[in-house]
């Protein structure tokens, strides 16, 4: 699946909830960007449409181009919305409730009228086999596989779509798993059946399962969509790799995306912090950045610490605040699936502001989406958004906006949030729009505080970069608030997650369990296991077309003190681990622990490992420092009226480009570009950088 050199045009595509951004780097190296509107149910046909009039615009052929790197939220969204397949679970006998079962955690702990949220497969399709393996691999219970023909004639009676198969301790002894799998798809081709065993060989019962049965799920959604889009991409004459991004960044083949879609339910967000890291060496700070990526749907955090991107071992979808946070848990679907550690909140330019039963203002989690979107888009919403707050502070420009794809009435913004927020509150328009401004700021700190302050990082440390089509606009009233005094804002912020896709390279993970403690817990047992899965990950490499000099190998270890439920992923040093790399490793264990927890346990508490992880990569091409766009920039612009909340009225503020800011200047100041603005408050100074980061100074 290797890109040959001589197709060297390669496309970025990332799907958003209200906008689709496509770049493609022609073989001059040149960057063409299009933003349009998402096409929701059909969202590869905003992809495919831009993609074409691209190709145009560049005079190319779609046979040229060499490879389209895609980030989608298609399988997200069939969760959040539950419209996946039917889908059964095939389970050991006694163990049929554990998707309902769950963990004992709450969003909120004293909230006495929470609900947990209901199991994506029913309990009518929940179906148990007699089988049981001990957690030794003794068979306590043969698998009785009589039972197998039945089963199947209840699967096609209810008509399900998909099938996931979870029994116990199979992560470790899956041959029963795999029978009955093999048995499945003999008998139901073209069914989609997902193994536990193959999608999350790692302990822990309903992690496992629930892992499985969202694999399930999305699995046929997934594959319906990737079909549509091969097809319509050999309607262009492209027959180039289409590669997924996947959420703990690097891309895979689309074929495995389609088998294993859980791995890419983070898709777009991921590939936006990948790109942020790419560029963390080379805008000084120590390589330490929290990012911000604030679209027309949700605000996305995340955090980068001496260039190296943080993980998440888990995370959930469908919850209020989305992330890996130790402190929340329990209101969504949780997915036990490596992830960069991305905190995701509803709050982004389409989110809908209204009035509660109390009266009280609130914004989101709720958008308008693509389709009505906000009411200043004029395509059929009537409810005010952020963008229409915005619009009436004068922070995004009135007219045309995505080469005419979008065209913003500020007349439309001004009478909703009249009508619909300030009349009833009693507030002036200004007062109304800033106070969904604000309250879209508090939603979007959660984010950013739950990678930073919840896991005992000072955001003072650290850069906020923010991108995004919203990002920027906010970025310095949250950094302020943060106490962070330098924003930084790359070039094409609105387009910074397709962009990471074009440079992003192939990546795979393989994990397996163990448990080592005490005198088992020894460097070579480790590297055994270590050695193992690299030479699993290699060969799947080779079959790809990637030599073993190209695929670098990175290590890390599942690490908790005895008696405990929760572990931390501490990475190993490259090359062989030796006894010394060991106890290095378990140092950092415990510095981890203390700065996660406050303390370190007593010393002669034994450590335990749970589980080996391998990550191999290939083919990335590192961010360049500059990239030549085939657009041209803005010219001047008039100044337009905004408000800052400091004198009560809108002020006339000097509207400029990124290219026109060739010497420092002080705010108040708005550098409007093709796909966001960026707004630089009162007394914030900025300037263009080397690398054509916008960069903001902030007196906090």
């Amino acid at each position: 699946m290797k890109v040959e050199e001589r197709q060297s045009i390669r496309v970025g595509a990332d799907v958003g909830g209200t906008f689709t951004d496509v770049v493609l780097i022609d073989d001059e190296g040149r960057v063409h960007t299009h933003k349009v509107p998402s096409t929701p149910p059909d969202y590869e046909k905003a992809v495919l449409d831009a993609i074409e009039q691209m190709l145009g615009g560049a005079g190319s052929k779609g046979s040229e181009i060499g490879q389209i790197s895609h980030g989608t939220t298609v399988a997200t969204n069939a969760v959040l919305e539950r419209r996946g397949a039917v889908t059964a679970l095939i389970t050991t006998r006694g163990f049929r409730d554990v998707l309902e079962l769950r963990r004992i955690r709450a969003p909120q702990i004293y909230d006495l009228f929470f609900s947990k949220p209901p199991p994506l497969i029913e309990r009518s399709l929940r179906l148990e086999i007699s089988e049981r393996m001990s957690a030794d691999g003794d068979v306590l219970v043969p698998l009785k596989e009589s039972e197998l023909p039945e089963l199947v004639e209840k699967l096609q009676e209810e008509g399900v779509e998909s099938v996931a198969v979870c029994l116990l301790h199979s992560y470790a002894f899956p041959r029963n798993e795999q029978a009955v799998g093999e048995f499945l798809r003999r008998k139901m081709p073209g069914v989609p059946v997902s193994l536990s065993c193959e999608v999350l060989p790692e302990r822990k019962e309903y992690e496992r399962t629930a892992t499985t049965a969202v694999n399930a799920y999305v699995r046929p959604v997934m594959e319906s969509y990737l079909k549509s889009m091969r097809n319509g991409l050999k309607g262009m004459q492209i027959e180039a790799p289409l590669l997924i991004m996947q959420s703990a960044g690097g891309l895979t083949p689309e074929e495995d995306a389609a088998t294993r879609p859980v791995f890419a339910l983070e898709s777009g967000p991921a590939a936006g912090v990948l790109a942020a890291a790419l560029t963390a060496e080379s805008v000084g700070g120590g390589g330490n950045i929290i990012t911000l990526d604030m679209g027309g749907t949700t605000a996305k955090a995340s955090i980068i610490e001496g260039g190296r991107l943080a993980y998440s071992p888990q995370y959930e979808v469908g919850a209020s605040l989305s992330a890996g946070s130790r402190l929340l848990g329990g209101a969504g679907e949780l997915i036990r699936a490596p992830s960069i550690d991305i905190a995701e909140v509803g709050a982004g330019g389409g989110s809908v502001a209204y009035l509660d039963s109390a009266g009280g203002l609130r914004v989101g989690p709720r958008s308008a989406g693509a389709v009505p979107g906000p009411v200043c888009y004029e395509r059929g919403g009537t409810e005010p958004t952020l963008t229409d707050a915005n619009v009436v502070l004068g922070y995004i420009r009135d007219g045309e906006l995505a080469d005419g794809e979008v065209r913003i009435n500020p007349e439309s913004a001004r009478r909703a949030i009249r009508d619909r927020i300030a009349g009833p509150l009693g507030l002036g328009l200004l007062e109304a729009a800033e106070g969904i401004h604000r309250i879209a700021n508090a939603r979007t700190m959660r984010a950013l505080r739950s990678v930073s302050t919840e896991r005992g990082r000072d955001p003072r440390d650290f850069l906020l970069m923010a991108f995004g089509g919203s990002g920027p606009v906010h970025a310095a009233g949250l950094g302020r608030e943060l106490g962070i005094d330098r924003i930084l804002v790359p070039p094409m912020p609105g387009l910074f997650s397709a962009l990471g896709l074009l440079f992003s390279g192939v990546e795979h993970h393989a994990v397996r369990s163990c448990l080592l403690s005490g005198d088992s817990l020894r460097a070579e047992a480790i590297q055994k296991i270590r050695d193992e899965l690299s030479t699993a990950l290699l060969s799947q490499f080779a079959a790809e077309g990637f030599q073993a000099d190209e695929v670098t190998l990175g290590g890390s270890v599942d690490v908790r003190f005895q008696g405990q439920t929760s572990e931390i992923r501490i990475s190993l040093e490259d090359g062989v681990l030796l006894e010394a790399g060991l106890r290095a490793m378990e140092e950092r264990f415990e510095a981890e622990h203390e700065r996660l927890y406050g303390h370190r346990s007593d010393p002669d508490n034994p450590r335990e490992a749970l589980a080996v992880r391998v990550i191999g990569r290939a083919g990335a091409r590192g961010l360049p420092g500059t990239l030549e766009t085939a657009r041209p920039s803005g010219g001047s612009a008039p100044d337009r009226q905004a408000y800052f909340g400091r004198k009560g009225e809108a002020i006339g503020v000097p509207v400029i480009s990124r290219g026109e800011l060739t010497e420092p200047m002080e705010g108040p100041l708005l550098i409007d570009e093709y796909d966001s603005t960026t707004v630089v408050p009162p007394g914030t100074k900025v300037e263009v950088d080397e690398q054509g980061n916008i960069d903001m100074r902030i007196s906090t």
